[in-house]
């Protein structure tokens, strides 16, 4: 069961590479399918409003961005380990870059 804000480590299976990934969906302790909405993080700054700086934090090697653009639904199997978590102001501009991503 995963919380928005939290960090997995997730295999993006055939073709893709293990990455960290924030949950943005809702918690939902009754949800019709075993997935969660998340985004990629990365350390390519590209200069875009579809990137939110992350805090340095102990699971974050080096400065990291969360790229909204990026955002997938991830099966649970998929979630390796959870390592962290983004909360607060942080979490907020991710929120606010999805709002912005989607016109909402």
């Amino acid at each position: 069961m995963t919380k928005p804000g939290e960090v997995y480590w997730v295999d993006l299976g055939i073709g893709g590479k293990v990455r960290m990934m924030v949950v943005v969906s809702r918690h939902d302790p009754d949800a019709p399918r075993a997935l969660s909405l998340c985004v990629p993080i990365t350390s390519q700054y590209r200069g875009s409003e579809y990137e939110v700086e992350l805090p340095k934090t102990p699971f974050l090697k080096v400065k990291s961005y969360a790229n909204v653009q990026g955002l997938q639904a991830i099966a649970d199997n998929e979630l390796l380990e959870k390592v962290g978590a983004v909360f607060g102001e942080p979490f907020e501009k991710i929120k606010n870059a999805l709002r912005w991503t989607l016109e909402l």
